[in-house]
This record gives C-alpha cells, structure tokens and sequence, in this order.
C-alpha cells in the first residue's frame, strides 16, 4: 500500500489512497441547470450547497421525495446501499452515521427496502462482502466508507463491472469512472488543528515550546495523512504529512521533537508511542494530537507523570464528550467538530440526484478531489466545512446540535467545572 495525500482544487482539499492502474473518473459534472428550490414531491433538483444541512433532517431531506420517486420507480428492491467501516476507530459510525442515514432516506422518501446500511466491523472481506451483497440485490448507488485504501479500490472496481455509481464517504477512493467523494474537507480540519494548537500555545503561556506529534492510522486510514498535511502547514509552515525533527514552528518559537503515528488510528499503541518518547524527551512540553481518542491516550499518560491541567498542550478531533471534558479541565486546547448529520445528508443528497439521473448541483458538488500520485486522475467532490471547539463554545456546538450531550460531558468532568463554563 502506498498512502499519498489528497490535494482538492478550489482552495478545497481532502485525503486519498492509492490505487493500481486507477481509472477515477476525470470528468466532473457540468453545472445544472435546474431551479433554486424544489416543492416536496417536485422532480426539480433542489439548488443544495454545503451550507443547506441542518439538524432538522426531514426539512432538506424532504426536498427530494419526487427524485427518490422517480431514481427508484416504484421498485421494492435495493436501490442504495451504505458500507460503514468499524464499531471501533470511532463511536460516530454507530452512534450518529447509521441512525442518521436511515433517518435521512426515510425523509427523502426511500421506503425500509430501498436502502440497506450495513457495518463491516473491522473487517476488510466483510465490507467487500457487504458491497457485493448490495450489488447483487440491486444497489445502483454505493456510499463506502473505506477501511482501507485496498478494499475500496476492490469495491470501487467491482461497482464499475456491475455499472454501479460510488460514493466514497469520509475517505476517498481514486478508482472507477463513476466514482464521487463525500467528506469533510480533510486538510482544512488539519489547518483548524494546527491554528487551535497556535493559540492555545500563547493562551497557555508556553515558553519555548518543545512539540511531539501524534499523526492519526496514516498506515489504513488516508485521511489521517490530508490532517497532518493541514496541521503540519499551520504549525511547520510545511504542507506535508511528514516534517524532520528541529523543524522550526510558526508561533511561540516551537521546536519538532519528534513524530510518529498510531497505527490503525489505535489509541492504546498511540498512547504507548507517546510515553516512549516522553521518557525520552522529558523536555517536550507541547503535543499535537490527530483526534480525540489519542489525546485522551496522551492525557492519561502526561497525567501519570504528574502533569497539571494548562501546562502540556494536546490538539483533537472528533469533539468526543470525553475530548470536551479535558478541554474544560484544561488538559486539551480543542477538537474539530464535524457535524455527522451534515455529511449524511450531503452524501444523500447526492446519491438520490444521481440515482433520479440528474446533475448534482455546482453548489453541492464544489470541488475535485485530485489524486496526488498522479495529478490527472480526478473526481467530483463535494467537500464540508467544520468548526474548532473550545471552552468558549462547547454548549454552542456540540451541546446545542446534542452531538454530545451536557450529561455525558458534566459525568467526566465534573458538575462543578461544567457549572464554572456555563455547560448545562
């Protein structure tokens, strides 16, 4: 396998895996010419961007009804089929992704056999298994999280024998000629990292920081290299996944001590990582986490070792109700929030224009995801915005869409230091 990251165009960027001979599609849809808004029932494409997803699902999903009608006519069988990855790498697939897809085709107007959402449970031949059992029982459109680059490449060549459309969600897939991208824009998730890391640098009055980073599963998961492409170009002032130790920062007069990643996104190996190095290199006193899970690993190590709450910084993604109570404790600067419910709708969106036979709006579809191992395979994106949680706005985000709710956060942090942020 050979990871490469994922440079998007429209000052957009998201992540990628490699693929052998790649075939992507090179061709983006042309602009619609359909209507800005479309009546429920309406065979009209709706005018959707990326900012037209809300928490109330059933008002955009509604819009799509008559293109449900007439992409499935009237059939009783399969038409979409959703491949989650695992139950482990995160909650969210579970959690949030599943309830939220069969929420949303019921809104758009799907009936119960008209869709089929499986979970691949970890397992590289269960989620080839469950894409080849969709094709078979009539699927025209796949929406694949990939576990890794090689079994959606497979996925990808099988749905082009079968001439089925595939959507990779959350992680690209450069392979086949009908094959689209639906995520958060990765890179710029990486960015938000590396400025919350900057400032909080400077809030917590860091002298002379001393940096570990702890990249994400770069090894299976091809986001995880578009993050620390993104977080590497704040802090580093170098757009790569990987920068040399005594890389020189761009805040504060920052040092790379060193880097390293958590294979397969596993939170007790990054914790490991992480000591290993510490006990190295005492004088780190900055960290830079992917997600939540291996700044919860690093908390629990930098806390064994004595460490006070505003003293090592630790970065996150994933605003995890465990992420939210160490950053109100003071031992994380803040996480992404990527709204789950957003990119389900987006993904829906698009399937059911497709599967009506219709052009996906411009709005909607507004970027190309270019393969950067080779820069003439492309493929339509459409790529999401999401949003750096801190103290100051954790009841705003997170607690107001009930991504997390104030029970769960207050359990691990603490009545008092909720009641101290205002979380409630």
């Amino acid at each position: 396998m050979g990871w490469i990251a994922l440079a998007a165009a429209l000052a957009l960027a998201a992540a990628g895996c490699s693929s052998s001979s790649s075939s992507s599609s090179t061709s983006t849809p042309a602009s619609s010419g359909s209507s800005s808004s479309a009546a429920t029932g309406s065979t009209t494409v709706p005018n959707l961007s990326i900012d037209s997803f809300t928490v109330n699902i059933a008002s955009t999903m509604s819009q799509l009804k008559g293109l449900a009608q007439a992409g499935t006519k009237g059939a009783t069988s399969l038409q979409v089929g959703v491949v989650l990855p695992d139950t482990t790498s995160s909650t969210r697939w579970v959690d949030f992704d599943a309830p939220y897809f069969k929420q949303a085709f019921l809104a758009a107007g799907y009936t119960s056999s008209e869709f089929r959402i499986d979970n691949a449970q970890g397992s590289d031949a269960t989620q080839l298994s469950d894409a080849t059992a969709d094709i078979n029982l009539g699927a025209k459109i796949l929406i694949v999280c990939p576990l890794d680059g090689p079994t959606g490449v497979a996925i990808a060549k099988l749905a082009e024998q079968k001439g089925v459309t595939l959507i990779a969600y959350d992680r690209a897939i450069f392979e086949g000629t009908k094959t689209y991208y639906v995520s958060f824009n990765g890179e710029a998730v990486g960015e938000l990292i590396g400025t919350g890391f900057n400032a909080c640098l400077t809030a917590w009055h860091i002298k002379n920081p001393e940096v570990y980073v702890l990249n994400g599963g770069e090894d299976t998961d091809p986001n995880a290299i578009a993050f620390a492409t993104g977080y590497n170009k704040v802090v580093f002032n170098q757009a790569a996944k990987s920068v040399a130790a005594g890389a020189k920062g761009t805040a504060d007069g920052a040092t790379l001590v060193a880097e390293n990643f958590a294979p397969g996104w596993d939170n007790t190996k990054g914790g490991t990582i992480f000591q290993q190095a510490f006990t190295a290199n005492p004088k780190i006193n900055a960290t830079i986490e992917a997600n939540d899970g291996l700044a919860n690993a690093v908390i629990t190590d930098l806390k064994g070792a004595g460490v006070k709450p505003n003293t090592i910084p630790t970065t996150g993604q994933d605003a995890t109700a465990q992420g939210m109570a160490w950053i109100l404790e003071g031992y994380q600067c803040g996480s992404v929030y990527k709204p789950v419910y957003k990119e389900v709708q987006d993904a829906v969106s698009v399937a059911t224009i497709l599967l009506a036979g219709q052009t996906v709006p411009p709005a909607l579809l507004n970027g190309t995801a270019t393969d950067s191992a080779d820069t003439s395979i492309t493929e339509p994106a459409s790529l999401l915005s999401a949003t750096w949680v801190t103290k100051s706005n954790i009841e705003s985000t997170v607690v107001a869409d009930k991504f997390d709710t104030a029970s769960a956060i207050c359990a691990l942090a603490g009545a008092s230091v909720c009641a101290a942020n205002g979380i409630k």
